[in-house]
């Protein structure tokens, strides 16, 4: 690799986004967004291993069932099956479905790199998800009902941890492509918009201890980050080969 892109760089570069506060912005809050998220799932992980957040998981599973009925979830009859329906969109086939669509057309217009950084933040964010789950091996919530089929482990949540990937990538990607800052907070809005709701509908079937959700939440967002900055990061490299081609 060449010695003018290493560590040395990305930290001037992102000194560079403190200073200006222009062209550079966008990776100093990648950057940022990564160690926060990082942090926060370590905090809940410990807190999980430790059983210092069973009690509040367990109240605010609680809180979405009908008190003295865990069978049945709060609120009216088609806000369950509303749940099932949004859960859907977080699964592995529709999430598969889509970002092979997704790479399909940036392959049909050349755009292979796109493609494979699609593929490769999501399918990376899946495969850390799995191992995760193997590592911490926490059980599924059994104080009450699940109302999803399940087959693994429960820490962290793979939906609310791909679907924040998957969608915050999207959301890359489109923004890739417009300049107004408008579009783009709307862009980003509707990807954690969809994470969120995803996350949520975990708790509410019964499939998810809240600090899963949450420590889904914290590392897809902090993956998605990493793997946007490196994008960002190479394709800013590549200007700067591009230009120094130019003027030598």
């Amino acid at each position: 690799m060449n010695d003018s892109l290493n560590f040395a760089t990305l930290r001037d570069w992102l000194a560079r986004g403190v200073k200006t506060g222009n062209a550079h912005r966008l990776p100093v809050v990648l950057f940022g967004i990564l160690t926060l998220g990082v942090f926060l799932f370590i905090q809940i992980a410990d807190e999980m291993a430790e059983g210092e957040i069973r009690k509040l998981d367990e109240a605010l599973l609680l809180s979405m069932r009908v008190a003295g009925d865990p069978s049945t979830t709060w609120g009216p009859a088609w806000l369950q099956e509303t749940a099932v329906e949004i859960t859907s969109i977080g699964g592995y086939p529709l999430i598969t479905l889509t970002f092979a669509a997704v790479a399909g057309f940036f392959i049909v217009t050349r755009r292979y790199g796109a493609a494979a950084y699609a593929v490769l933040s999501v399918g990376s964010g899946a495969l850390l998800s799995q191992t995760l789950k193997q590592y911490y091996g926490r059980p599924r919530p059994d104080l009450i009902d699940q109302l999803d089929t399940v087959h693994t482990l429960s820490f962290p949540s793979g939906h609310a941890l791909v679907t924040t990937v998957a969608y915050l990538t999207l959301a890359s990607l489109v923004t890739g492509f417009v300049s107004d800052g408008r579009v783009r907070a709307y862009v980003i809005s509707v990807a954690v918009f969809v994470a969120v709701i995803v996350g949520v509908s975990r708790v509410y079937l019964g499939v998810h201890w809240p600090s899963d959700v949450a420590a889904g939440w914290a590392l897809g967002a902090a993956w998605a980050s990493f793997s946007w900055l490196i994008l960002h990061f190479i394709n800013h490299y590549k200007r700067g080969q591009t230009e120094l081609e130019r003027n030598p």
